[in-house]
């Protein structure tokens, strides 16, 4: 039996079904969750309320060093934690299309993700957590007892998105959503901080043809065998 609290990392592309997944097999065996992408839409968010553009390292690396930025545990709150930042909670704010469309960008700084890596660690100090990201294994949670990367066809990703946008009543076309996962891919996996990878000692699921509610069996069942 393995000492300490268990943690278990999920990564993989954008679409992929990682942070749903994550939810649920958190709530299955009664662990945290976080979707560590969260902090990063939160700095995107105030970097864009500020006026400081995506792109610019500098300013946007300035601003995450100056932010309060807390994860706070809230079992009472929809994913069982919040953002604040300054003082402030951040809610559905973190998940407008604007945000949604720089967050990458914020997201490949190296500053930034040196700034929000610790916070990231901390959250999991002395406790039992699942946390979705796209470099958890790799940088976040390297010691994880559990590793998991997600991966899809593109064209599953895409149905993916496009479902969830137009549930939320934000009209976009497949092809302008294609181009802009494909993008954010691109930019994911060559950032030169942290990059989308999968660890060696990951197990790779590939989810194309897979349920939500089949995934999170696969992986309860692999983590429940090794309990």
């Amino acid at each position: 039996m393995a000492s300490g609290p268990l943690h278990i990392a999920i990564d993989g592309p954008v679409a992929s079904g990682k942070s749903t997944v994550a939810r649920l097999l958190a709530l299955r065996l009664h662990c945290y969750f976080l979707d560590t992408g969260a902090l990063y839409r939160a700095v995107a968010y105030i970097a864009l309320q500020r006026g400081i553009a995506p792109e610019d390292e500098a300013g946007v690396g300035a601003l995450a060093d100056a932010l309060d930025l807390q994860i706070v545990a809230d079992q009472a709150a929809p994913l069982g934690y919040a953002i604040v930042a300054d003082g402030a909670r951040l809610g559905s704010e973190l998940f407008a299309p604007a945000v949604s469309r720089a967050v990458s960008l914020v997201a490949a700084l190296p500053s930034v993700r040196e700034r929000l890596i610790g916070a990231q660690r901390e959250y999991a100090r002395n406790r039992d957590v699942i946390m979705a990201g796209r470099d958890i294994g790799s940088a976040v949670l390297p010691d994880a007892r559990f590793k998991f990367y997600l991966t899809a066809s593109v064209d599953a990703r895409v149905d993916r998105r496009l479902e969830e946008l137009r549930a939320a009543g934000n009209a976009t076309t497949r092809e302008q959503l294609r181009a802009d996962l494909e993008r954010r891919d691109a930019r994911d996996t060559t950032r030169a901080a942290s990059p989308l990878v999968k660890a060696p000692d990951a197990e790779e699921i590939d989810t194309s043809a897979m349920s939500i509610g089949q995934v999170v069996d696969t992986l309860a069942r692999t983590i429940e065998s090794q309990a």
